[in-house]
């Protein structure tokens, strides 16, 4: 008798197929000091506009302009900016066929989520994803981000 294994939980713990194996993405928001404030796990394979979402309805409220790159340019992402009166900074794709503007001083200030990205990267358990669970996954990726905070918060 074969045991098969289970179907259906790549999607639930943010886990894709590609050619390399499993893989994930993370969405992160930041604030204008590169402080990290909140996370998205998508499976590897989806489209950006999938952690565009949940990340959304955590600050449409606090926000003046969000700054993403050209992974977030679609007309859906850029109606709901619109809709909520927040300013997409966002550039657009090199096929689109009416590419709309952005604002080239704004969009410099996107190196913070880099630099988040790069420090986070810094743990190799954030970098390489062992954990088997998103949950897990996500509770280390809040871990660090508890400790990249440290420094902010002792300076105040």
């Amino acid at each position: 008798m074969c045991r098969g294994h289970k179907k259906g939980t790549g999607e639930a713990e943010a886990l894709g197929r590609s050619r390399g194996g499993f893989t994930t993405k993370l969405h992160a928001r930041c604030d204008a000091r590169g402080r990290p404030l909140a996370f998205v796990l998508t499976p590897g394979q989806a489209h950006d506009t999938q952690g565009f979402g949940p990340l959304i309805r955590m600050i449409a409220d606090r926000i003046d302009a969000l700054l993403a790159d050209k992974g977030y340019d679609s007309d859906a992402v850029r109606d709901t900016l619109t809709s909520i009166n927040v300013e997409a900074v966002i550039p657009a794709r090199r096929n689109r066929r009416n590419p709309a503007a952005h604002d080239r001083v704004k969009y410099r200030w996107r190196n913070q989520i880099e630099r988040l990205f790069n420090k986070l990267k810094n743990w190799r358990r954030v970098a390489t994803r062992y954990d088997k669970t998103a949950e897990f996954y996500i509770g280390f990726v809040s871990l660090a981000s508890v400790l990249l905070w440290l420094p902010f918060v002792h300076d105040a």
